[in-house]
């Protein structure tokens, strides 16, 4: 089976290492961290210019109808850069569930800006009732004599602090743990009820916890779909974060691996002694199995055999992600863990991606049909 990526695959690969070669290095990730939203504005315009944002949208959309393949290849990049920017969170999950399910006016009126970067959105749907994958919304939907009126908290929504404007989901009517009768909703920033508490996650970046209160909007603002239209994104958005792991634990792997053959203990190169070069073994070999895994979800895209292959991916990259991380660091000592190398940087990312939006217990549990 070929697994070579096509012309088009190649071109975005090189243009998403690119942006890693001429803008990041440790101490402009440490900047970008920083920033206000926790990531650089000027890395998001730049993103937009490149065409990046808006290549996962269709491309009758202004995008490039990217399929698994193409996807997985610019988030393992990205992911191998170690990059802040909110891609998987703002584009591939937010707005791709705007675009799919959004009525016509209201997508034309904010698709463009989505594409270019001059908007963002986030999605703003667990809740502190919800478990794992058990889907759970207090939130509710009434109709109100000016158009739909939200009420209920989200406090846990990655990537949204200075978003123009949420995708909230709320009931309008069942049990709270009931699939039924859920609905999303376009709720801008500044709406009149809506306030927000911006928070750290372990990685550094940030997320707000928002609550509504009476908060009035439009009927238009109503997007279709509900629970459907999110499991198809939730897919790929799974797929890429997976990806994005891959691509740090390839470079956690390598940092590791060249300071391995520089770094002298008792005379020797630590590369030399047989008891970590088993453990390095060990963790390359969880690197080629997750790279394997990735593969077979790839080759699955389009057929129904794809949702399980994703499943079995997570579950697999999650655990093994956090005991490479660990182990990366125990080779690197004290220094490991600090913000002074990559090497803590990349395990706080993947402390993150392998926890959210599910632990890897749940994932697994998920894989084999039990949740």
């Amino acid at each position: 089976m070929n697994f070579d990526l096509s012309e088009d695959e190649e071109m975005l690969k090189a243009l998403a290492e690119r942006f890693v070669v001429d803008h990041y290095d440790l101490d402009s990730r440490r900047a970008y961290l920083n920033e206000a939203h926790g990531f650089s504005p000027a890395n998001w315009a730049l993103l937009g210019e490149l065409g990046l944002l808006a290549a996962p949208f269709d491309a009758e959309l202004g995008g490039l109808s990217l399929d698994a393949t193409g996807i997985a290849t610019i988030f393992e990049a990205l992911g191998r850069g170690l990059v802040v920017e909110p891609l998987v969170e703002n584009i591939l999950q937010a707005g791709r569930l705007f675009a799919a399910t959004a009525p016509e006016a209201l997508r034309d009126a904010w698709l463009p800006g989505l594409l270019d970067g001059s908007k963002r959105v986030a999605f703003a749907h667990a809740e502190l009732g919800s478990r794992g994958s058990a889907l759970w919304l207090e939130t509710r939907a009434t109709i109100s004599d000016g158009g739909i009126s939200l009420s209920g908290s989200k406090p846990f929504v990655p990537a949204g602090s200075g978003v123009d404007a949420y995708i909230v989901s709320a009931r309008t009517g069942g049990a709270a743990h009931s699939l039924d009768e859920v609905a999303f909703y376009l709720v801008p920033a500044g709406s009149p009820g809506l306030t927000y508490r911006s928070w750290r996650m372990a990685d550094g970046s940030m997320a707000v916890a928002i609550d509504l209160r009476d908060v009035v909007v439009d009927a238009g603002n109503r997007l279709d779909g509900g629970i459907a239209a999110l499991a198809e994104i939730d897919d790929l958005v799974s797929l890429a974060r997976s990806a994005e792991a891959l691509g740090i634990m390839e470079r956690l792997f390598a940092e590791t691996q060249e300071y391995l053959r520089t770094r002298e203990q008792f005379g020797s190169k630590l590369a030399s002694f047989q008891a970590i070069q088993h453990r390095m073994v060990a963790q390359y070999t969880a690197i080629e199995q997750s790279r394997a895994l990735l593969n077979l979800a790839l080759v699955t895209w389009g057929e129904p055999d794809f949702h399980q292959a994703v499943l079995g991916l997570r579950a697999f990259v999650s655990p093994a992600s956090i005991e490479l991380g660990h182990e990366m660091m125990q080779f690197h000592g004290g220094m490991g863990v600090s913000d002074e190398l990559i090497i803590g940087h990349g395990h706080k990312r993947l402390l993150v991606l392998s926890r959210w939006p599910d632990d890897p217990e749940t994932a697994l549990d998920r894989f084999a049909g039990n949740a």
